[in-house]
């Protein structure tokens, strides 16, 4: 199969789908009108795609999303609404003869529940009614039987201590595991069977091409914290019977997808060992030798398994490639290179491949453009399906391009460069220096007026430029990169990011003395530690920040990580803790800094945001808290999605003139 290379000249250089408006300004409220796109599903024949489309209800008490299935035809020639009504529906999945389509949907008394409707429409059929939500389903290979996974339901004892209100919480006990079923569905009634159960969680699942086995990978409970540590892959026939372990590498093995012909077993993996910073590496199982063997290295190496090619030759997966996602070709019968299937220009996402016809279709969008599905067939130019997003105008945006510096030690690092709407060059303008999360986020090059936590069309409307950079620490730039910042939090990666911002100032675009700073989760850590390495910022804004590694290690729903990131437990090295949290430096701030925090953040737990926001204003440095109700590591509601940005630049505003 010939690599898609050249559709950069195709999708990148193109101009937005609609004009660009001088009337229209960017607002959090405009870029809630852009539909985010999901869970695509070929048809069998490929003549038809279905997808997700999300939409924002923010009318009277309402601020929620609501998500409902589509269906195009594959030449773009139309496009509909599948599911209809109050309640979401979601994850498509088509039969194998294609006349029937499946998903979830919350439509039965708001639990996520089986459902099965004729392509061509009619009434959507119930499969499953469980006190319990489905969290996935596939397809037999012969489509009159699906296999699915969902938790153990709560006890009777469980349900009796509820309702008289003795239902004390025990803490990492009573593990409610996933476990797998399969419902039987040729007859007129679906017949419901049990596949596994025990102490273990599964995690997900493949069919073999003849129907006899399922293999899954499993962990030992289901706290997130677990997937980080310790996973394996198991066998068990269709029919039920004896679980057999297959894989059982040291790491963590996740995601088995049986070869075409079924002698193969393709899983991810992190090798012999957890890799609690991030490691994803593609391996194959042989089902007779019982040997497993290393696939070539994708360039970032964290990669997420698609499918097979229909030879079994090649298997596409998706992975962060610098500032794009892409989707590529990684080559299982000879030790040949890996081959990116889709363009550069931008970032691709949701993709699903047909083996049968080489099918590819993928979310795309790039800076200047919203996203829509495309396809492409057999290394044909792509084409675009849908058209969710052409019908609103865009205001006129501020110019996105990737720059890249050097760092205090010679490091290559990128970072993405917004201009202020209506730039004119020589114009030195203030300047947002936005951190993302993760460390091992990334910034790509995706739509800038979507909506997100920090709407980056909407700062560029209020006339400051905003640099986004990906430091050391940053997937998409391979695992070397990825562990760059071990044992180096605030420092190495401190001085990726002030290198980049005397980059946009040697650039005479940033006036240095108009500048501030903002950043969630990851990036707000780093925002805290900034603030105390420097005063060259005028205001800066923590979001679900961490400033104290040692309180959080210990409250946290995903501990490993963080240790895995500072070489061990704090006990054993408070040194390595203290010299990498804010909280041990308080006394070097002067920085202005806003507090944003979840009131229900399990991650990052709200009372890190609180330990900042007290410790500032007992100290007398200007300060204010934002608390988000209802929200997690990151706000779910969209009326409060569309706050933050605003309050921020607010917040800003107090101690920079952003605006002439």
């Amino acid at each position: 199969m010939k690599a898609l290379l050249l559709l950069c000249t195709f999708i990148g250089a193109a101009a937005p789908l609609t004009g660009q408006s001088d009337s229209l300004v960017w607002t959090p409220g405009l870029s809630m009108q852009f539909k985010q796109i999901s869970g695509t599903a070929i048809s069998p024949d490929g003549s038809r795609v279905a997808y997700v489309v999300r939409t924002p209800l923010m009318e009277g008490e309402q601020s929620e999303y609501l998500q409902h299935i589509w269906m195009a035809l594959t030449d773009g020639s139309d496009q509909w609404q599948f599911t209809q009504g109050d309640n979401s529906s979601h994850s498509p999945s088509f039969s194998p003869d294609g006349k029937r389509l499946a998903f979830l949907s919350e439509r039965a008394e708001k639990k996520t529940q089986l459902f099965v409707m004729r392509v061509l429409g009619g009434e959507a059929r119930q499969v499953t009614d469980d006190k319990q939500s489905i969290t996935s389903f596939a397809w037999s290979p012969d489509g009159t039987e699906i296999a699915f996974t969902k938790s153990d339901a709560p006890s009777e004892e469980d349900e009796t201590a509820k309702k008289e209100k003795r239902d004390v919480i025990e803490v990492d006990q009573n593990f409610k595991y996933n476990h797998l079923y399969k419902v039987d569905m040729s007859g007129e009634d679906p017949i419901v069977q049990r596949l596994t159960l025990g102490d273990y969680h599964v995690t997900g699942f493949d069919w073999s091409p003849d129907g006899q086995h399922i293999a899954f990978a499993h962990k030992p409970d289901p706290r997130i914290n677990t997937s980080r540590l310790e996973s394996d892959i198991s066998v068990i026939p269709s029919d039920s019977g004896t679980v057999q372990l297959l894989i059982d590498m040291g790491g963590t093995a996740t995601n088995p997808k049986y070869s075409p012909d079924g002698s193969q077993l393709a899983f991810q993996s992190t090798g012999s060992q957890p890799e609690p910073i991030g490691l994803s590496d593609l391996y194959v199982y042989d089902l007779e030798s019982k040997k497993v063997a290393a696939l070539p290295q994708t360039p970032n190496r964290s990669s997420t398994i698609l499918t097979w090619q229909a030879d079994g030759k090649g298997i596409i997966v998706s992975d962060a490639h610098r500032t794009s996602r892409a989707v590529m070709q990684v080559p299982v019968a000879d030790q040949g290179k890996v081959k990116i299937l889709s363009d550069l220009a931008g970032t691709s996402s949701a993709a699903d491949y047909l083996p049968s016809q080489g099918r590819l279709s993928y979310v795309y969008q790039s800076p200047n453009r919203p996203a829509e599905l495309y396809q492409s067939v057999k290394g044909a130019a792509p084409t675009q399906v849908t058209h969710v997003n052409d019908h609103i105008e865009l205001p006129t945006m501020g110019k996105t391009e990737v720059i890249t510096w050097a760092s205090s030690d010679g490091m290559t690092i990128e970072g993405l460069l917004t201009y202020p709407v209506g730039y004119e060059e020589g114009d030195e303008v203030p300047l947002v220096l936005q951190i993302h999360g993760g460390p091992a986020g990334v910034f790509t090059k995706s739509f800038t007026g979507n909506p997100s936590i920090y709407m980056t069309q909407y700062f560029a409307d209020q006339g400051v430029a905003v640099l986004r950079p990906n430091p050391r620490g940053s997937t998409g730039y391979g695992k070397d990169f990825r562990y760059a910042n071990f044992k180096d939090w605030g420092y190495g990666d401190y001085e990726d990011l002030m290198s980049g911002v005397d980059k946009v100032i040697e650039m005479g675009v940033a006036d240095e003395d108009r500048m501030v700073v903002m950043g969630w989760s990851y990036g707000g850590y780093m925002t805290s530690f900034l603030v105390t390495r420097t005063d060259r910022f005028k205001a800066a804004s923590m979001g679900a920040g961490l400033p104290n590694l040692i309180s959080m290690t210990t409250t946290t729903d995903i501990p490993d990580y963080l240790v895995g990131h500072m070489g061990g437990e704090f006990w054993d090295d408070y040194d390595t803790y203290e010299k990498h949290s804010a909280m041990y430096r308080i006394k070097k701030v002067k920085t202005p800094t806003q507090v944003i925090h979840g009131a229900n953040d399990l991650r990052v737990p709200f009372t890190q945001g609180q330990e900042f926001y007290v410790a500032l204003k007992r100290r007398g440095v200007p300060t204010e808290m934002l608390v988000l109700p209802r929200t997690p590591h990151g706000p779910r509601e969209p009326k409060l999605l569309m706050e933050v940005s605003p309050r921020i630049m607010k917040w800003f505003d107090r101690y920079l003139n952003a605006r002439s």
